[in-house]
């Protein structure tokens, strides 16, 4: 089959080249990929790899064969698919526990935006808990994550504040759902219930401290790049709690609920450039000078 490996040598660290197919484990479907989309880490994460390596977390597409164990969906089902590598690839074998059916009204492409930013903005509303009525701050608003994550909050009833990097990268977040778009921190109240933070840095500490009492941060991403340093005594004080936050596995149950959303026109995947994956090289450029507003999603030819 074909797949985007890993190549230190070639733009983005990442060829079309030739592999062995994958094989799939009894609990396995083998899908024949027809669209990814890309995300920060495992784009970072290229450089990590060895030399020839499938790597890729999110991509859609039919499933070719069915698992041996009679578990999860029949041959021809359309599906969207996470795994820790692979999705690069014409073929993925993928467990039944991480994929989802999507619907024939459903594009793949925008299905395969779904995984990683759509679950992990899902996961992390949840940590805050009941949030009707509630004011909500995302951070790195314009990104995957941040524009699935102001769609799901101002779903579930939140007063969602969106935080940008400049006012061109807020555009289209009011009409996601969005009852503020600033830029950086600028006119933020305190009393935050809680904040979901894609940026890191000194605006981490900055939102920290606009929490109400019990209120918390969960940190999902660190895209600045620079350190979090709090001024003393910052920390100290009634309680506020800062949250390391990572996606996991079983994404089952949460992708179907999201494609759900999709089908019924309750969520926007927000992709905000499609092409060819023998782009991947500009794509992900793109992608890391932000100057993609949402998704990057590549077609698998």
């Amino acid at each position: 089959m074909l797949a985007l490996l890993v190549d230190h040598d070639a733009p983005a660290g990442l060829r079309l080249g030739e592999t062995a197919d994958p094989v799939p484990a009894a609990d396995e479907v083998l899908v024949e990929v027809r669209a990814i989309s890309l995300n920060h880490g495992e784009l970072r994460g290229v450089t990590n790899q060895p030399a020839g390596h499938v790597s890729g977390w999110d991509a859609a597409g039919v499933v070719r064969t069915p698992a041996a164990d009679g578990s999860g969906p029949p041959s021809g089902s359309r599906v969207v698919t996470f795994g820790p590598s692979g999705a690069w690839a014409q073929l993925r074998a993928v467990p039944v526990a991480e994929l989802a059916v999507v619907p024939d009204e459903v594009d793949l492409a925008a299905a395969s935006a779904l995984p990683v930013a759509g679950v992990t903005a899902l996961r992390a509303l949840r940590r805050l808990g009941f949030v009707a009525g509630q004011r909500v701050l995302v951070t790195g608003a314009s990104g995957g994550v941040g524009r699935f994550a102001v769609q799901l909050g101002a779903a579930a009833g939140a007063h969602v504040t969106a935080s940008v990097g400049s006012a061109a990268r807020g555009e289209g977040l009011a009409e996601l759902g969005a009852a503020e778009v600033v830029v950086g921190l600028e006119g933020v109240e305190p009393g935050l219930h809680g904040v979901l933070d894609n940026v890191g840095g000194p605006q981490l500490a900055h939102a920290f401290g606009l929490l109400a009492v019990g209120g918390s941060v969960q940190s999902i991403g660190a895209t600045s790049g620079e350190p979090t340093v709090f001024e003393p005594y910052a920390t100290v004080g009634e309680l506020r709690s800062l949250q390391s936050f990572m996606m996991g596995g079983q994404l089952a149950g949460d992708l179907a609920v999201l494609v759900a959303m999709l089908a019924e026109g309750r969520l926007d995947p927000q992709i905000g450039r499609r092409g060819d994956w023998k782009d991947v090289a500009s794509a992900a450029e793109a992608l890391f000078a932000r100057r993609i507003a949402g998704k990057a999603v590549l077609d698998v030819s």
